[in-house]
């Protein structure tokens, strides 16, 4: 439609220029038709997008990088295909839940644009190298009168037309600077996109192991509840036997509502972990999933020295990339202030048909044209572009600063994750002697209370030792599962992009 309207309002003002025109015996020319079209079909073409009509002229100056034709990948190179086809009837394995939560993720979307919005920027940047020119064309009616002497009275139709063409030659460095900065921010804009994807993958992992781990504390929780069930009704039995005392009876009875207890309490972590994770994925809050426990890992095989962490993450981190584009890109704003107040030449040229703008029609038909070089000097500005380049100076050092301080708190996260990993590593086969020693306890122990060689308080302990086994190997797990997953992702190795071409500079 509004295609259609942008037509019906310019088409009678040709018709109109034909009618004046007819009326002194003149008729358009073929060119001049062309021409109007042509104007029409460049103001129809902001309307193309609606109409989903194919740009041709979407990229001419070719700023936009691969990512935004072929799209995102994962770590394995595979690409992030959106909306994720993903059956939630079915068991979810952890890579059907980071596709529905990289698609839903409304950061990685506002990420995604801002790529867009420096592309944008970068080709505006290029543009500057090339000339620009304008045309003006006007189908007009100049009338004069003269009160007193009516027979001097006139009418003239007919039309002006006005084109120039202006060509920037020379200025001191200033567009080139300027394309250098806009190139730097769009490969920072490219590394946010990627910091935002491993952000989104370390939230929705985390949430999907926290979910599997509560799952197990709950599991756990319910089994030890129904041992002190079994328990507590082993000592009713004997005690209506006679072979036990009541308090026998009270104690494991205590001992199952403790145990309930704890059940209900891992019963509400988990569903909290549950939500969390509805929400991480971009789902309806009464969504029902069914998740795929993961393969076992190796826990100690992929744990590098200290320094192989820290180099890696110093060449691939997004976010120092980032950084440093950004400082970059403000060091070649200070030379884009500075030219600013230098001089610059333009080849400007320059063709009036019938009159010049803002003014009626001459009396006698005419084209003149006009062809030369402006050498525009700055002289006085009121100190202005001095204090630009103050203002870009500090500027860079403020980028310089930030960049500095994104890689120190990398660093230092990335030593705490390690050193987090390292011990968490020892801790799950430390946690796993735990349990194997507190199972086979128990079961010693219930053979002696069921043949009345041992009493309930040696039972007792042993069914809560082997509970606080099987919590402290929940939680080695867990611990072991979050210090690995913060480790990679502190390094910047999760949703890497490497198929943009880094800067000068950046190498």
């Amino acid at each position: 439609m509004g295609l259609i309207k942008t037509l019906s309002l310019a088409l009678p003002v040709a018709y109109l220029g034909q009618v004046g025109h007819a009326r002194a015996r003149y008729s358009m020319t073929f060119r001049e038709w062309f021409c109007i079209a042509m104007c029409l079909s460049i103001v129809a073409s902001t309307d193309a997008f609606a109409l989903r009509i194919p740009d041709v002229l979407e990229d001419p100056l070719l700023t936009r990088p691969p990512i935004l034709k072929f799209g995102p990948v994962l770590p394995d190179k595979s690409p992030i295909h959106c909306p994720a086809q993903v059956d939630l009837n079915k068991a979810l394995a952890i890579g059907d839940v980071v596709d529905l939560a990289l698609c839903n993720n409304p950061k990685i979307k506002q990420a995604w644009a801002v790529i867009k919005i420096q592309a944008g920027a970068l080709g505006e940047a290029k543009s500057a190298y090339l000339p620009t020119a304008n045309a003006t064309y006007n189908p007009q009616q100049t009338q004069v009168n003269y009160p007193q002497f009516t027979d001097l009275n006139s009418i003239a139709n007919g039309r002006t037309a006005y084109a120039n063409l202006t060509w920037r030659l020379f200025d001191f460095g200033a567009r080139s600077a300027n394309r250098s900065s806009s190139t730097y921010l769009l490969y920072a804009a490219l590394q946010s996109h990627d910091a935002t994807i491993q952000q989104a993958l370390e939230k929705v992992i985390q949430s999907y192991f926290d979910v599997l781990t509560n799952e197990a504390s709950v599991k756990a929780k319910n089994d030890a509840a129904l041992f002190a069930k079994s328990s507590w009704e082993s000592t009713l039995r004997k005690q209506a036997q006679g072979a036990s005392d009541k308090s026998d009876s009270l104690q494991a009875q205590a001992a199952f509502a403790r145990a309930q207890l704890a059940s209900s309490r891992a019963q509400g972590d988990y569903r909290k972990s549950y939500a969390a994770l509805i929400f991480a994925m971009g789902l309806e809050t009464n969504t029902k999933l069914i998740l795929q426990e993961p393969l076992a890992q190796s826990h100690g095989q992929d744990l590098k020295d200290l320094t192989s962490w820290l180099e890696e993450a110093q060449q691939e981190h997004p976010a120092i990339k980032m950084a440093k584009a950004q400082w970059e890109s403000s060091k070649q704003k200070i030379i884009v202030a500075r030219s600013a107040g230098l001089p610059t030449v333009d080849f400007v040229g320059n063709f009036y048909q019938n009159g010049y703008p803002n003014q009626g029609l001459q009396p006698v038909k005419s084209n003149t044209t006009t062809v030369g070089f402006t050498f525009t000097i700055p002289i006085f500005e009121g100190f202005a572009t001095t204090y630009k380049i103050r203002g870009a100076q500090a500027q860079a050092e403020k980028s310089e600063a930030e960049l500095d301080e994104t890689v120190r708190q990398i660093l230092t996260e990335i030593v705490k994750s390690h050193s987090d990993a390292v011990s968490s590593s020892l801790n799950l086969e430390a946690s796993l002697k735990l349990l194997n020693a507190a199972n086979a306890s128990l079961t010693s122990l219930t053979k002696r209370y069921d043949m009345g060689a041992s009493d309930i308080l040696e039972l007792l302990n042993a069914q809560k030792l082997l509970a606080e086994a099987q919590e402290e190997r929940i939680r080695c797990v867990a611990e072991w599962r979050s210090s690995r997953l913060r480790l990679i992702a502190n390094a910047g190795i999760l949703g890497r992009i490497n198929e943009v071409e880094t800067p000068p500079g950046l190498r």
